[in-house]
């Protein structure tokens, strides 16, 4: 089954006896809006692109620094700040010991992983006054890896599950959506040494469920899907997704089956051929004709009667890919086939200067004709495909005919189709992938022995016999985890903040401060609510009803509290939830009492 993260009675009532500690922590922490170091805004920067970059900004939550670089402020670090102990909560009762790992890595310990040259975007590298490389922290398996080699010996020190809550940086070519995709960003990264993959299994399932808990109690429906591993490493993973059109990834669902996949990872049934028997080559004039729309038109044939040729630099290698017409190249998939090259297509003028015709190219003789060794890589789908029409490697003119094995051969024959809308699906047959966007705020890997082999983190099992510790990976991206909760969490006046991890509690908003009587009762409610434990935030400006009242909405902590002197008259106040449309009056005697009820 597909789990879908929602509400239940028993995590509610956990979130509540958390949310109490957590008040408690935070309580009488003076915060006046008037002293607030923040500035609310009325409309958006013209820059900000997504409901939360939007409201991150009104709010006064974060300021930009530079391109993918913000500084969060007062409301904004104590959401997150409440963010992370929710996250903290839930490593630490699966058995995580947190740990605060450097930021700044020697690059010996990449090169010893053999990560130096690869990892994608390129490390960010500095030097100290010895010129020294070092590092700027993407990611910490090198350096959590080197810790279990040097402090566990044993199996009885089995499973060993650490984690950080820990700031990372990586040179990202393009930032986008606010705190989605950042250069410097906070990550929780956890990591699981068992001493047998049965072991990993149990961890990473564990740990799967956590995350299933933190995501619910911040209110964030989310899915598993299947992920590709990029940079760092291993076999299985699965990341979970916030579906949101403003998500910068692409998930494919079936609508029959639970199967669910990142695009980058899915697979996808494709069309098989019907059986032919081979037929000899013939070279057909194709004047003009450089597309394999183009060519299928004009020879009266579908697309997957032809065979495609795309070429890509892979780390500045010239690299022929033959894929069938009908399909499209999945540049992650082709880019694991080629072990994490830095992969970039080619131009006509690099192609011809292999020694090849773009836009007719053939891997039939391919290799006798090149300038310069190119590898072949081909998708599995031209196996099984016969007669198919490729180029002849001169202008305007191709092959029918063309078979694997009888006519070429690749260096790496696998999966590299792209799957996309529409496509059948490659677990049940008889649905069909449906694409939705979303943004990812968790990822899961089974790393296996990647690191642990070439850092030799070693360990003694019950025999005396040293064994190579088996690992897991277990990331939360915390800024863009605090996006994805407002993207959930807002509506057309402002942020609409879950209990867990919203800043302030209680939101008291005064009106007609110049009376003595409303600023005396504001004051005392203010004094006793933190008294009580309670995190109140308290408008306390000279300003319009409409300016205050606007300002709760887009801040959008729980609950409302108005002191005005109409409500004062009958000797009460006003209570409103952010997330319901009426307000009730209560007692001013019984104001306090209700709300620390209510506030948990």
């Amino acid at each position: 089954m597909r789990w879908f993260v929602g509400a239940s009675s028993f995590l509610r009532s956990r979130e509540t006896a958390l949310a109490m500690q957590q008040h408690r922590t935070y309580a009488r922490i003076e915060m006046r809006i008037s002293t607030l170091i923040a500035n609310t805004l009325r409309e958006a920067p013209s820059e900000a692109e997504t409901p939360s970059h939007k409201l991150l900004l009104r709010a006064g939550l974060i300021q930009q620094l530079a391109a993918g670089i913000y500084s969060f402020l007062p409301l904004g670090w104590r959401a997150m700040r409440k963010l992370e102990q929710v996250i903290r909560e839930e490593m630490d009762a699966v058995g995580g010991q947190e740990v605060h790992m450097p930021v700044l890595q020697p690059v010996e310990l990449w090169a010893e992983s053999g990560r130096l040259e690869t990892y994608i975007p390129p490390l960010l590298i500095v030097k100290d006054r010895r010129e020294r490389e070092l590092a700027l922290g993407p990611t910490h398996e090198e350096v959590v890896t080197d810790i279990f080699r040097q402090q566990v010996q044993s199996y009885r020190n089995m499973p060993a599950l650490v984690y950080q809550i820990q700031v990372k940086f990586r040179d990202e070519v393009r930032s986008r959506g606010g705190l989605i995709r950042l250069r410097e960003f906070i990550m929780k990264d956890m990591y699981s040494f068992d001493a047998d993959f049965e072991g990993l299994d149990k961890s990473y399932d564990a740990t799967f469920a956590a995350y299933v808990k933190i995501f619910d109690r911040l209110s964030l429906p989310a899915i598993p899907v299947d992920a590709d591993s990029g940079p760092i490493g291993g076999k299985d993973s699965q990341e979970f997704m916030h579906l949101t059109e403003v998500g910068e990834n692409t998930v494919l669902i079936c609508n029959k089956c639970d199967y669910a996949a990142n695009a980058e990872k899915a697979d996808h049934r494709k069309l098989v051929l019907p059986k032919e028997d081979l037929a000899d080559i013939e070279e057909v004039a194709t004047q003009g004709i450089k597309t394999i729309d183009a060519l299928a038109e004009f020879l009266k044939i579908g697309n997957e009667k032809t065979l495609k040729a795309v070429f890509y630099a892979a780390d500045g290698e010239p690299v022929f890919v033959a894929i069938r017409g009908d399909l499209e190249v999945n540049e992650t998939k082709l880019r694991n086939a080629l072990d994490g090259a830095d992969l970039r297509l080619m131009d006509d003028k690099e192609v011809g200067a292999v020694g090849l015709v773009a836009g007719s190219a053939s891997p039939v003789g391919l290799k006798d004709m090149a300038k310069r060794p190119v590898r072949i890589v081909a998708d599995e789908s031209v196996q099984n495909s016969p007669n198919l029409v490729a180029g002849a490697n001169k202008a305007d003119a191709h092959l029918r005919n063309v078979n694997y094995e009888r006519d070429w051969q690749a260096d790496i024959v696998t999966d590299i189709s792209e799957a996309g809308e529409g496509d059948a699906c490659a677990r049940c047959g008889g649905g069909t992938l449906d694409a939705k966007r979303g943004i990812e705020i968790g990822h899961v890997f089974k790393l296996g022995t990647v690191y642990t082999e070439k850092l030799g983190a070693k360990f003694l099992d019950a025999d005396g016999q040293q064994q190579v510790a088996v690992m897991g990976c277990y990331g939360i991206g915390v800024d863009r985890l605090l996006a994805a909760v407002i993207e959930a969490n807002h509506d057309e006046n402002g942020i609409v903040w879950p209990e867990s991890i919203a800043p302030f509690a209680v939101h008291i908003v005064a009106l007609n401060l110049d009376q003595d009587e409303v600023r005396d009762a504001a004051e005392r409610l203010y004094s006793e609510l933190r008294e009580r434990g309670v995190d109140v935030l308290y408008d306390d400006r000279e300003e319009r009803p409409g300016v205050k009242f606007a300002d709760a909405d887009l801040l959008g902590m729980p609950l409302r509290v108005t002191v005005s002197p109409r409500n004062l008259k009958e000797d009460a106040v006003e209570l409103k939830r952010r997330t319901e449309a009426d307000a009730e009056l209560v007692p001013l005697s019984e104001a306090v009492d209700k709300l620390a009820g209510m506030a948990g």
